[in-house]
């Protein structure tokens, strides 16, 4: 019985060695996409679909924005930091009037520090795209392939894959450069099943290439992607501690989540009373109303710890704050009241704590509080 004791630990370690070597020969693809009404994300799926035929090859899909789209709302939103992380990266868009779409557009624009360091140099990509009536896609195609020739990516088309066994007698999203979708062409469902088809032999092909390429290239490490210290050792060498999670007074929750957005709206409640309640100028100072607004703060991203899972490196970016303070009519001085939670915020997520904001005063508050914040936080 000691004997197996002694083999257990042996077991284990060489099962977790073995387990952790698996994954560092696992080939990850990004499929990134912007997606208006679902077309782009349809022909993502069936790209993703041929790049895991390879079972050393993993696909991961995601959109460069929060959607309102019902289809697309739960997809992840990417960050420009990370795509370094991969071994290729299959980018989808809508045609735009010949171009790539403004979703897309306004993603790449944000790569300025990856071409500075010659991040994604040497990484393959490929384009597909869902096209109106097709006249563009050509053009559309090309102007996507020369934002990621800038990057020094390799581009892989898809040539004149697959065209033999096309139902050629309906027209088809079929591009040398990449798969397209004619969405405007209605009289079948978009995207057709050749689109479908060729879009799922371009991510096959795509997979062969990104396999023969993994490590011959330098996944370069970005100012922005350097560790920093998680947001738990932040607080505590701040001495920071979060207040336990206040309690909803009515019919609704402490946060809501839709996609990656998370939000939250938060009084100066602390162990079950209002922390200095009442009217600013008549019933507390202003420094009485700075300690209730950075309790609120801290209400709030106590919340926030709760909608994360208990983790807050998990937040990507706080979005935006707005501030309403309980104040006599002729009070002037809402931002400096706002600056106890914009300046905490900072303090505790570093750049991805800076936000929008907005301040303003009001007659009455909830439960005769002198501040009420709304925050809006995007997460993982």
């Amino acid at each position: 019985m000691k004997k197996l004791y002694l083999f257990l630990p042996a077991i284990l370690l060489t099962f977790t060695l073995n387990t952790t070597m698996a994954q560092e020969k696992i080939t990850k693809i990004l499929v990134l996409i912007y997606s208006d009404n679902g077309g782009t994300y349809e022909l993502a799926k069936e790209v993703a679909k041929g790049i895991e035929s390879d079972q050393n090859v993993r696909a991961v899909i995601k959109q460069t924005k929060v959607s309102v789209n019902p289809k697309l709302k739960d997809i992840p939103v990417a960050t420009v930091e990370e795509l370094p992380t991969y071994d290729g990266i299959a980018f989808g868009s809508p045609v735009y009037f010949g171009n790539i779409s403004t979703g897309m557009s306004e993603f790449l624009s944000k790569t300025t520090d990856l071409w500075t360091n010659h991040a994604l140099e040497g990484m393959p990509a490929t384009v597909f795209m869902s096209a109106g009536s097709g006249a563009g896609n050509e053009l559309a195609l090309q102007s996507f392939w020369n934002s990621l020739a800038v990057h020094g990516m390799v581009l892989v088309s898809n040539g004149i894959r697959g065209y033999e066994n096309i139902d050629k007698t309906i027209p088809q999203g079929n591009s040398v450069l990449g798969t397209t979708s004619l969405v405007s062409l209605k009289n079948i469902a978009r995207p057709s099943e050749s689109e479908r088809y060729l879009a799922e032999l371009q991510g096959k092909n795509f997979a062969k290439v990104a396999l023969a390429l993994k490590g011959t290239f330098s996944k370069a490490v970005t100012a922005k992607e350097t560790k920093q210290l998680s947001i738990n050792n932040v607080l505590k060498e701040k001495n920071i501690v979060l207040p336990t999670l206040p309690k909803s007074v009515g019919n609704y929750e402490l946060f809501s989540r839709s996609g990656n957005l998370v939000f939250i709206n938060q009084v100066s409640l602390k162990d079950g009373t209002i922390l200095n309640p009442g009217k600013l100028g008549i019933d507390v100072n202003e420094a009485q109303v700075q300690e209730a607004t950075k309790q609120t703060m801290l209400n709030i991203i106590a919340i926030l710890k709760e909608a994360v899972g208990g983790d807050l490196d998990k937040v990507k970016k706080c979005v935006q704050l707005v501030g309403m303070f309980n104040t006599t009519a002729d009070y002037t001085k809402h931002a400096d009241l706002m600056n106890i939670a914009s300046n905490l915020t900072v303090e505790i997520f570093g750049e991805k704590g800076k936000h929008a904001r907005n301040t303003g005063g009001a007659y009455s508050l909830p439960v005769g509080s002198s501040v009420s914040i709304s925050a809006i936080f995007e997460v993982e």
